[in-house]
C-alpha cells in the first residue's frame, strides 16, 4: 500500500486551518508580553512582524508550488540547499511546533480553569489528536466553525471596546529598538500559522494554486484583525496595564463595564486555542511523517491506518510529546522557545527561495526574510537562545551521527 496521502482540502478548509491557527496562537495570549518589551511600539512591532511573515509567507507559497507534497520546509530545504539543511527546518519545526501546541494547551487551561491548568491542558490534548485521528477534512471542517465563532465573538468585543471609556494612562514606557525587536518576534509566533499550509501540500487539491492563495488571504486577514485588537485593548486598558494582564480580553471588557460579556470571551478564547492546537498538531505530525519516511525519524512513524490514510503513528507520537511538555513547562517559556525555533525554520525557507530561478524582486523579498527572521530569533532572552541553539544543536548530532553510520 502506497504511504502517499489523500488531496482532500480545498480552498476554504485551507484558509480555516491557516486562520485558526494565527488566531488561536497569539490572539488572547500574546499581547501582554509583547507589550511588556515593546512599551509604547507595540504597533510598530506588530508591523515588523507582518513584514516578516509576509516575506516568509511569499516564499513559502513559491516553494509550496513547486514541491507540493507533505513537509513544508523540510522538503524545500533538502531539495534547495541539501539534505542536511531540510532535516534541519524539519527537526526545528517540530521542536517549535510542538512547544506552540503545549503553548495553546495552557491557554485552554488558563480561560477555562485556571485551578486545573495543566490537567485541563492534558485533556484538551487529548481530544484534538483523537478529532485529527478521524481525518484532515474532519479537522477543517471544525476549523471553519470555530474561526466564524471566534471572528465573531471578537468583533463584537472589539466593538464593545472602543465604545467604552479611553483608558487614562496608555503610555507603557518608551520604545527601544531591542524592545521592538524582541516583542516583534513575540508577535511572529502569531503569525506563523499558514506554516500548516505548507506542511499539508500533500493534502490539498490543486496545490500549485489553493497554497499561495490560501497563504495570502489568510495572512491579510489575521493581520488586519490583529491590529485592531492591539488598539482596541490599548484603548480600554491602556499600554502599561495591557502588559500586566493574563486575561486581556476579560480585563478590557471589566474596564470598560461590560464584564457580563467577559465568561462568553472566556470560552471562545478556548475554543480559539483548541483550535489553533488542532492546527498545530496537525502540522507537526505531517512532518514528522515526512521525516519518518525519508529515514531521519523511526520507520513505524509512517504508518497510515486504514481507508482514511490518516498518518496515526505520528499523530500519536506528536501528542505524547506534547503532553510531556505540558507537563512540564509554561506559557511564557513556550511561546517564546516556540519563536525562536519557527523564525530558524523560516530562515531555511527564505534560503531555499532565494535559490530558485527567479526575478531579483522575488529574490530581494527572501533575502529581506531571511535576515529578518534571524535579527528576529536573537533578539529573544539569552535563555531561550540557549535553550534553541542547545535543542537544534541536538538535531544536527543525531543527524551527522546517521549519517556516519
Amino acid at each position: 500500500m502506497s504511504d502517499s496521502l489523500d488531496r482532500r482540502l480545498g480552498l476554504v478548509g485551507s484558509v480555516a486551518i491557516g486562520m485558526s491557527a494565527m488566531i488561536g496562537a497569539g490572539l488572547f495570549v500574546v499581547f501582554p508580553p509583547a507589550v511588556d518589551a515593546a512599551g509604547d511600539g507595540l504597533l510598530l512591532a506588530l508591523g515588523l512582524a507582518a513584514i516578516i511573515a509576509v516575506c516568509n509567507a511569499f516564499s513559502s507559497a513559491q516553494l509550496a508550488s513547486l514541491y507540493p507534497v507533505a513537509g513544508g520546509t523540510y522538503v524545500y530545504g533538502r531539495e534547495r540547499l541539501g539534505p542536511f539543511w531540510g532535516y534541519l527546518a524539519g527537526w526545528a519545526f517540530v521542536a517549535g511546533k510542538l512547544a506552540s501546541c503545549a503553548a495553546m494547551a495552557f491557554a485552554v487551561g488558563t480561560y477555562v480553569w485556571p485551578e486545573h491548568a495543566r490537567t485541563l491542558a492534558v485533556a484538551t490534548v487529548v481530544t484534538v489528536i483523537a478529532i485529527n485521528l478521524l481525518g484532515v477534512e474532519k479537522s477543517a471542517s471544525a476549523a471553519v466553525v470555530i474561526v466564524s465563532v471566534v471572528v465573531a465573538v471578537v468583533t463584537l468585543a472589539v466593538v464593545l471596546l472602543f465604545a467604552g471609556p479611553r483608558a487614562p494612562d496608555t503610555s507603557a514606557g518608551q520604545a527601544s529598538a531591542s524592545g521592538v525587536l524582541h516583542a516583534a518576534a513575540l508577535l511572529f509566533f502569531a503569525f506563523a500559522g499558514y506554516a500548516r499550509l505548507a506542511t499539508l501540500g500533500e493534502e490539498v487539491r490543486d496545490p500549485a494554486r489553493t497554497i499561495p492563495r490560501a497563504i495570502a488571504t489568510s495572512l491579510v486577514l489575521v493581520v488586519s484583525l490583529y491590529a485592531v485588537v492591539a488598539l482596541a485593548l490599548n484603548h480600554a486598558l491602556g499600554a502599561k496595564d495591557l502588559a500586566d494582564s493574563a486575561r486581556p480580553f476579560v480585563d478590557a471588557l471589566d474596564a470598560v463595564g461590560r464584564s457580563n460579556v467577559a465568561p462568553v470571551i472566556q470560552v471562545v478564547a478556548a475554543v480559539a486555542a483548541g483550535g489553533a492546537l488542532l492546527s498545530l498538531a496537525l502540522g507537526v505530525s505531517r512532518t514528522m511523517f515526512a521525516m519518518a519516511r525519508d529515514g531521519h525519524l523511526p520507520r513505524a512513524v509512517t504508518l497510515l491506518s486504514g481507508s482514511s490514510r490518516v498518518p496515526r503513528a505520528a499523530e500519536l507520537c506528536a501528542g505524547a510529546l506534547i503532553i510531556a511538555l505540558v507537563l512540564l513547562g509554561d506559557l511564557g517559556m513556550s511561546i517564546a522557545f516556540s519563536s525562536f525555533c519557527v523564525l530558524l525554520y523560516y530562515a531555511i525557507a527564505n534560503a531555499a527561495a532565494w535559490t530558485l530561478p527567479t526575478a531579483w524582486p522575488q529574490r530581494a523579498i527572501a533575502a529581506i526574510g531571511f535576515v529578518g527572521c534571524i535579527v528576529l530569533a536573537f533578539s529573544l532572552t539569552m535563555p531561550t537562545i540557549g535553550a534553541g541553539c542547545t535543542v537544534v544543536g541536538i538535531g544536527a548530532v543525531i543527524y551527522f551521527a546517521r549519517v556516519a553510520r
